[in-house]
């Protein structure tokens, strides 16, 4: 993720305001935010306390803004590169990777919106929850479409799909974010997909027996009849 904001948001910000969440940003690299203080913000922003919470009111709203940039540029991604994509598999395939990368990419936040933010009192009243259900809706749209053209499994729930492929991406991330172990973006994709997409993909109608295709067998030959 850029490290302000985007140009057009940035015009509309007020200077002190973006300086406090540049300095929330920063600070994050450093330490957990439960470990943030409201002086950590203000020395590293080169404000007073008080602009803090005419902005923002309470440390979790700077939060909530400071994520809600993160998930909204990764959503306007997502949501461009998926666009003339053929086929409900490729789709998903495209949105499991783009997850995988920007997971390893950008691991603080990932660690803050997979571990710690939805314990947070106020997190689902926040617009950050809401882009992330926008990129929960994508992904079910993408599922029903399939199942409705006859590429996914009609017998699968798009919710249950949609929280499986969430769910393995999730705990696939969980090492690198608790241990610092690296993470290949392709490698984790291809894996994911081999398992998830085997079990939903439609297969093809098989070849019925000979016997249903309105032949009928062979008459048996009696006993010490010769050819």
């Amino acid at each position: 993720m850029p490290d302000s904001a985007p140009k057009s948001e940035q015009r509309s910000s007020p200077p002190g305001r973006q300086k406090i969440m540049d300095a929330l940003k920063s600070l994050l690299k450093e330490k957990e935010f439960a470990a943030i203080t409201w002086t950590d913000i203000a020395h590293e922003a080169k404000v007073n306390e008080g602009l803090i919470y005419k902005y923002f009111g309470d440390l979790r709203n700077v939060l909530f803004q400071v994520l809600k940039e993160f998930v909204e540029y990764y959503w306007q991604r997502i949501n461009l590169d998926v666009r003339g994509i053929e086929g409900s598999l490729n789709k998903l395939r495209k949105i499991i990777w783009n997850l995988f990368y920007f997971y390893s990419s950008e691991p603080v936040f990932a660690r803050i919106l997979l571990l710690e933010v939805r314990n947070l009192p106020g997190y689902f009243d926040s617009e950050t929850y809401k882009i992330h259900k926008s990129w929960s809706r994508l992904t079910r749209d993408i599922i029903e479409d399939g199942i409705a053209k006859g590429e996914i499994r009609d017998d699968i729930s798009s919710r249950d799909l949609m929280n499986a492929i969430y769910g393995a991406i999730e705990h696939s991330c969980l090492p690198s974010l608790l241990f610092g172990h690296t993470t290949d973006p392709d490698a984790l994709t291809a894996s994911v997909c081999k398992i998830i997409f085997e079990a939903i993909n439609k297969p093809l109608p098989r070849p019925l027996p000979e016997t249903e295709r309105g032949s009928s067998p062979l008459p048996s030959q009696g006993r010490g009849q010769g050819c």
